[in-house]
C-alpha cells in the first residue's frame, strides 16, 4: 500500500468474546503452522521479581483457563509454587499474530493429571519418571540409565505418574491480541476481566 492510498480506519479485532477469538485463531494456527501450533512461552518469576521464560505446550483450554503440564520440582515449578502468577505468549509467524495472556495459576486435580499423563506415549511417561528436571546431570548416560531402569520397573504394568508431575491452569485476567497490519499500523486489543469475573472489558492499544 502506498502512502497515497487510503488506509483501513477500523480495527480487524472484535470487541468481545476473547475466548472465542482465541479458539478461532488457534484453529487457524493448527492449519498453517508447520509444527507445534500449541507451543507457548511461559514466563514465571521469583517472589522478588526475577523472571524466567521457556517454551511449553498448551494441553487444554476453555472457560476455566489454559492448562499445561510439567515437573513441579523443576525451576518453573518452584517459581510457580512461590509466586503463582504467570504470563503466556503465543506467536504464530505464519499468520503474523500473537496473543499475550496473564493471570494466576492453580494446580489441576490428581485425577486430571493422571488422565493426561496416561494419554501420553509410554516413552514420554517413562521419560518423566527418569528426569530430575532442571537438576544438574553429570552425563547423558546417567539419564539413559535412569530411563532403562524405569522401563524395567514398569515392564508389563501401567507407568505410575510421579507425584511431582502435574498440571497447572492459568486463569486469564488479561488477554491481548496483536494482528499485523500494513505500514506497521498493527492492531492491538486488550481484554481485561471484570472484577466480578463475569465478563470482559475491551480497549484498543497503540501498536
Amino acid at each position: 500500500m502506498s502512502e497515497s492510498e487510503p488506509m483501513p480506519a477500523t480495527s480487524a479485532l472484535p470487541q468481545s468474546d476473547p475466548l472465542g477469538l482465541f479458539d478461532r485463531w488457534m484453529a487457524e494456527a493448527r492449519a498453517s503452522e508447520p509444527n507445534d501450533s500449541n507451543a507457548m512461552a511461559l514466563a514465571t518469576a521469583t517472589p522478588d521479581g526475577r523472571p524466567s521464560v521457556r517454551m511449553v505446550l498448551l494441553k487444554g483450554h476453555g472457560p476455566d483457563g489454559f492448562t499445561f503440564y510439567t515437573n513441579a520440582n523443576s525451576r518453573k515449578g518452584e517459581q510457580i509454587r512461590a509466586n503463582a502468577h504467570a504470563a503466556l505468549l503465543f506467536h504464530w509467524k505464519s499468520l503474523r499474530r500473537q496473543i499475550r495472556i496473564e493471570g494466576p495459576l492453580s494446580q489441576v486435580a490428581d485425577d486430571v493429571a493422571d488422565e493426561y499423563f496416561h494419554s501420553r506415549a509410554r516413552a514420554s511417561q517413562l521419560g518423566a519418571v527418569a528426569s530430575d528436571q532442571s537438576r544438574p546431570l553429570d552425563d547423558r548416560a546417567t539419564f539413559v540409565e535412569r530411563y532403562r531402569a524405569a522401563e524395567e520397573r514398569f515392564e508389563g504394568d501401567e507407568v505410575e505418574r510421579p507425584g511431582y508431575w502435574t498440571g497447572f491452569t492459568l486463569s486469564p485476567e488479561r488477554i491481548e491480541f496483536w494482528l499485523n497490519r500494513e505500514n506497521r499500523l498493527h492492531d492491538r486489543r486488550l481484554f481485561t476481566r471484570d472484577p466480578g469475573g463475569d465478563g470482559w472489558r475491551s480497549t484498543l492499544l497503540y501498536p
